[in-house]
């Protein structure tokens, strides 16, 4: 018989196994769960690939690493891509300093990290690090240090690289060189840009791009819309936006309209009308081709507008004399909520200057800080300066001018300005102190000598002028020639002052001007009243003779060559003299025509006799 103890004794054993099968079965359970939490390296590379935050990216990050996963370089290249993309360039960072042998694509993927955070010299120093490491770049490498020499501006150290390109043989990269063409163009060396361009054996719509936008970016509009007309001919492939902004941008500059609508043509068709830098720049390029009209047009287009839209417009109107517009459009941004910034504020009191908008401009100045948060700096000062001095209130703005600390170009524009408001007002002692600061500085030395001559001679001191005339001739210092231009349906024509040989259809136009002279005098306008025998930059020497000004060359002409009922716009390298701004108003009425001329500093739109900048420019 089986005894108690036994019976006892069995039992224990069997809750023993019982105990122990269960034991085992959990932790076989748990194992297959930790085995299921851990991603494969084709899983966690997808995972990664998805990641739309930091802390996912992280807890990806563990789990590879339990699963021992980033041990494989090309998975743990997938995880310093995930942070990159990210924005989070330390957690990058760190990982690849982790690497045991980090490989070309883990250079150039933190090499990008750090450009794209604006960390362009980390990304130089990263690249001069590879060679220790006996780690070779390929092209993407070189694409990304170009890049960042492109945003630094560094010439010398671009072209270091660009002597590596030719010692590994990727000068007939594709990619690279585009990157190269890119760089060159936006460190002000077109030449060698064009020379990689040439060279390159196969070209794609992004290499076109880069040298368009390096003439266009250098002032040399007429050689970018050359190069486009070129690309367009070969019909190659369909121009992108950024090609086509840099297109309007070189029609911006060049004042260039029926090119502009051309190319505005090409945006629409490309389906980029709703692209909003490709309208920010064709609404700046209708303002710079006097179509502030077309310019609000476009503006009103655009769904959501940005601060840069905005800013566009309303320095748009303020060249256009239209400073009310520009400050309602400012406090149209603020409705929407839109926060300004400090370019936005020059827009501003830019606007409130030019259309003597005194006590408007000194509140915007004190709500910069006070409400939007923004400190004033010297290009701010430098337009109440402007305002000031315009307005006739010469002191303050000397006074002003003297409590200014800025650098050296912005001190010349400073003083520049508050020259030119002098000589206008008559006050020679300001303008003798003015001008002094800027030939010490050696800035603006011409208009610096030449405007005071013209404020002596208008304050009667006619051999203080012409000695001062007869010192630059000493010292070599020579005037900008007025030129102007005006483009009739797809040419430009130039006219220089005085120039009636090299003018086309010279004798008709000389003809015109002078049957218009005419009829001007009938209605009292007395050329040249004004005295101004030493004329500065901003006006064209009076030697060459007032009625043939490049400004009264190219309006003969253009009346003689574009039909009545379009608007005659004439672009001018320098500032309008008041003489032929008197004229052009009086030959508007005369010829019942409309003229919009662009000067350096402003747009005239002359109607009916009169100027939308109301004779105050």
């Amino acid at each position: 018989n089986i005894t108690q103890k036994e019976l006892s004794l069995r039992e224990r054993a069997r809750q023993m196994r019982k105990s122990l099968n269960e034991n085992l079965i959990s932790a076989l359970t748990a194992s297959n769960l930790s085995r299921q939490n851990q991603l494969s390296p084709s899983h966690l590379i997808q995972q990664l690939r998805s990641c739309k935050d930091s802390d996912s990216a992280k807890s990806l990050h563990s789990n590879g690493i339990k699963s021992g996963s980033l041990y494989d370089t090309f998975t743990t290249n997938h995880l310093i891509n995930c942070y990159v993309r990210l924005q989070r360039i330390d957690l990058a960072s760190q990982l690849f300093d982790e690497m045991p042998e980090p490989n070309v694509v883990s250079w150039t993927s933190l090499m990008a990290g750090y450009v794209d955070t604006g960390q362009p010299r980390m990304a130089l120093w990263l690249f001069g690090k590879m060679p220790e490491c006996s780690v070779l770049p390929n092209e993407f490498t070189f694409a990304t240090v170009i890049n960042a020499c492109s945003i630094l501006a560094h010439l010398r150290t671009g072209k270091k690289i660009h002597a590596l390109v030719e010692l590994l043989g990727f000068q007939s990269n594709l990619v690279v060189c585009s990157s190269l063409v890119d760089m060159y163009g936006k460190c002000n060396d077109v030449d060698h840009a064009q020379r990689v361009f040439d060279l390159m054996g196969c070209r794609n719509v992004v290499s076109w791009t880069s040298i368009i936008a390096a003439y266009a970016q250098n002032a040399q509009g007429d050689e970018a819309l050359q190069l486009f007309r070129e690309f367009n001919r070969l019909m190659l492939e369909r121009p992108n936006h950024f090609m086509l902004a840099s297109v309007v941008n070189a029609c911006a500059s060049l004042g260039r309209l029926v090119s502009g609508k051309v190319a505005h043509g090409a945006v629409i068709r490309g389906g980029y009308d709703s692209n909003a830098v490709i309208a920010s720049a064709l609404l700046d390029m209708y303002a710079k081709c006097g179509c502030v009209e077309y310019s609000d047009k476009v503006f009103r287009r655009i769904q959501n507008p940005s601060v840069i839209s905005y800013t566009s417009m309303i320095v748009a109107a303020a060249k256009y004399g239209l400073g009310r517009m520009s400050l309602q459009l400012f406090q149209e941004m603020i409705d929407r909520r839109i926060k300004p910034n400090d370019v936005t504020f020059v827009g501003v009191l830019h606007a409130c200057s030019h259309s003597g908008l005194v006590d408007e401009g000194l509140q915007q100045l004190e709500s910069m800080h006070e409400k939007h948060g923004i400190t004033p700096t010297a290009k701010h000062y430098t337009c109440i300066v402007d305002m000031l001095g315009r307005t006739g209130r010469l002191n303050e703005a000397y006074e002003l001018a003297k409590s200014i600390q800025a650098e050296a170009n912005q001190e010349a524009l400073l003083w520049g300005t508050l020259l030119s408001a002098s000589r206008l007002h008559g006050r020679v002692d300001i303008a003798v102190e003015a001008s002094r600061r800027l030939i010490d500085s050696n800035q603006q030395v011409v208009g610096a000598y030449v405007t005071l001559s013209n404020a002596y001679a208008l304050n009667g001191e006619w051999e203080t002028a012409h000695d001062l005339r007869s010192q630059m001739r000493r010292t070599g210092v020579q005037k900008e020639p007025g030129c102007s231009w005006v483009e009739v349906k797809d040419s430009s024509y130039v006219f220089y002052a005085g120039d009636v040989s090299s003018c086309s259809r010279g004798s008709e136009v000389v003809t015109l001007l002078r049957e218009l002279e005419g009829k001007m005098k009938q209605r009292g306008y007395v050329g040249g009243s004004r005295g101004l025998v030493f004329v500065d930059v901003e006006e064209e020497a009076k030697e060459a003779i007032v009625g043939l000004h490049s400004e009264r060359l190219a309006l003969g002409f253009a009346l003689v060559s574009i039909p009545k009922g379009v608007t005659i716009r004439i672009m001018k390298n320098l500032r309008m003299c008041r003489d032929c701004h008197e004229a052009f108003k009086l030959i508007s009425d005369i010829v019942e025509r409309e003229f919009v001329v662009r000067d350096v500093n402003r747009f005239h739109h002359f109607k009916s006799g009169s100027c939308t900048c109301g004779d105050f420019w």
